[in-house]
């Protein structure tokens, strides 16, 4: 069986973790990110293994289009996609723009779209699914109207994608992060702000990339071919953890 996957936001962070860990696992993977710089650091760094690495703006339709054609030729027609493009921006809810909330919803929700229905278009006999969500998606947290409305909106819209292709042989979960070690986010200069995320964390720690690799790699593979219209949780703890304040 040819196992072809495409990983959206490959070339750094959770996407290039999620690419070294298919490629372990012996898929043939196309990196699509719209970092050019990156995108030659990752092939650097991925040389010698099945992989391909493709410029592409996941908002830019015909972008997108193009570089999933670049997949499907270098290694045939899509088995797998994994949507890891997304950026954070942590801004309280009044001082959140238009412009901002717009910027987060089209990559973050519509670049999924876009690169999902380009992925139906090139699949095989079945295709497996796996969108970044985040716990931001789950339960509100401060500074995170804009953020967290586009991962719930992934949330729900891979649960519907997964109601109505199911009969296609199409798989659809999602994967919700919390606090990534790697995450370009307000964290990584808010110290503060990081050590209260970590402290609501019974785990008491960030995860790793390959953490979240890992819960990709699971739901993608033959062991979950019953599993559709999933959200995974790897959060150590934050979703479930008690936030009440003594007054």
């Amino acid at each position: 069986m040819n196992r072809t996957a495409v990983v959206t936001g490959g070339a750094s962070g959770v996407g290039l973790a999620v690419a070294e860990r298919l490629l372990d696992d012996g898929w043939y993977v196309a990196l699509i990110d719209s970092d050019r710089a990156a995108l030659a650091e990752a092939e650097d760094r991925l040389a010698g293994e099945e992989a391909v690495f493709l410029a592409a703006d996941v908002t830019d339709e015909d972008e997108v289009a193009e570089a999933f054609d670049a997949a499907v030729d270098a290694h045939g027609l899509l088995s797998a996609l994994v949507n890891c493009a997304g950026i954070r921006r942590e801004t309280p809810f009044e001082e959140t723009s238009a412009e901002l909330f717009r910027q987060l919803l089209d990559i973050n929700l519509v670049g999924t779209l876009v690169a999902s229905q380009a992925a139906l278009a090139r699949m095989g006999e079945g295709l497996s699914i796996v969108n970044l969500a985040s716990v931001s998606g789950l339960r509100a947290n401060g500074g995170n109207a804009a953020y967290g409305a586009s991962k719930a909106g992934v949330k729900l819209m891979s649960e519907v994608m997964a109601l109505e292709l199911a009969a296609r042989g199409v798989r659809v979960n999602c994967v919700a992060a919390g606090l990534v070690e790697t995450s370009p986010s307000a964290f990584d200069e808010d110290m503060e702000r990081r050590r209260a995320w970590l402290a609501a964390t019974p785990q008491r720690r960030a995860a790793e990339p390959g953490d979240i690799a890992a819960a990709v790699a699971y739901l993608l593979s033959e062991e979950a071919g019953f599993v559709t219209g999933h959200t995974l949780v790897v959060d150590g703890g934050f979703c479930v953890a008690d936030l009440s304040r003594p007054d």
